[in-house]
């Protein structure tokens, strides 16, 4: 029989509208994911703090564990932690940091994720991935799709505007990975997934023309990074969601002490290779142009020294971003220049985006 159709798993429940907390308890104590609310609450300090202790007094039988930073030996800690006793799954309240330790030690404990973002600030609230510091350095790491995604408009409203702005970076992004995607298939006949692909593709176009200051505009930017991660599920990579803007993230990060927010970070990556792109005359859309007009409209940095490197840093990342993804084909390998050159075009974007 024919292949009719495939099986992809996504959350349970996604619920992005102000007060969608309140209506967390219910669902981890009605039998779907835990049959009496026996769960493990994750928290970062701040807001984490105060929504588990709300969550706590609707489920007496949960407990509540901090943890702070995010990495690889603190996942770790906190598996331990999980295994100490029996828990029906994880609930992780907090930034991007708290939820990724979180993705991750529930992951390799067996239980599921439910994921509550108290900032929007890149699409790891619902990603298959979690990306934590090892010895100095960001890596990342396949886990489990979350169960559930709560995303409350309250909370998030409050969080800082440079958070929000670098959520939007990051779904804009995707726009410069589908890019990248497609050249790989063109070059090298790597095969590209078309639901993936119009995911992240509808998750960065509902950004890239939204106007912000309104709750909405909120809800379009958590709606937006809930899709990303979900494309990278059905795509089982990351690759409609990370081309060169992430190669050249990663390598900032590694090289260069992660200078400004993942999100910020893969815009201007993303500026760049669209730049490239337009450069080498491989830009058929006037990708670059929207990118442009968008990071200056959401108040992303769109050159180094707005990101708070030197000209001389970001192509030194430029040029050891192919390094951070081996196994990946951008427009970064396709033009496989050497550093001096790169150097020369670095400084020829600034003057294009800063004159």
């Amino acid at each position: 029989m024919p292949l009719l159709a495939r099986t992809v798993a996504t959350p349970i429940a996604i619920v992005v509208r102000p007060g969608a907390v309140e209506a967390l308890a219910p669902l981890l104590s009605d039998g779907r994911i835990s049959s009496g609310g026996k769960v493990a609450i994750v928290v970062s300090p701040g807001r984490g703090d105060a929504i588990g202790a709300r969550l706590l007094e609707q489920l007496p039988r949960a407990r509540i564990i901090p943890v702070a930073g995010g990495t690889l030996d603190g996942a770790l800690e906190l598996m331990a932690k999980l295994r100490e006793d029996f828990y029906d799954a994880v609930v992780g309240i907090g930034g991007g940091r708290t939820l990724d330790v979180g993705k991750y030690a529930a992951s390799m404990a067996g239980l599921p994720f439910v994921s509550v973002p108290t900032t929007l600030t890149h699409d790891g609230v619902a990603s298959p991935v979690a990306s934590l510091e090892n010895r100095g350095r960001k890596a990342s790491y396949g886990v489990h799709v979350p169960i559930a995604v709560f995303v409350d408009i309250d909370e998030v409203r409050s969080a800082p505007p440079a958070h929000l702005a670098s959520g939007v970076g990051d779904a804009l992004s995707n726009l410069s990975a589908i890019a990248d995607w497609e050249l790989a298939r063109e070059v090298r006949g790597e095969a590209v997934d078309g639901l993936a692909v119009s995911m992240a593709r509808s998750a960065a176009e509902a950004v890239i023309d939204a106007v912000p200051g309104t709750d909405h505009y909120l809800a379009i930017v958590a709606d937006s990074l809930i899709m990303s991660g979900l494309s990278m599920m059905v795509a089982g990579t990351s690759r409609p969601c990370s081309g060169a803007c992430h190669e050249i993230s990663h390598a900032l990060d590694a090289y260069h002490g992660s200078p400004g927010l993942h999100g910020a970070q893969v815009a201007l990556g993303a500026l760049f290779a669209s730049w490239l792109r337009a450069r080498e005359g491989m830009d058929d859309n006037g990708l670059f142009a929207r990118l442009d007009t968008a990071m200056a409209v959401h108040g992303l940095p769109r050159s180094p020294d707005a990101l708070g490197v030197t000209a001389a840093q970001f192509a030194a990342a430029v040029v050891d971003g192919p390094r951070t993804r081996p196994d990946r084909f951008t427009v970064l390998e396709h033009l496989d220049l050497p550093a001096p050159r790169i150097e020369e075009l670095v400084d020829a974007f600034v003057t294009t985006v800063d004159p």
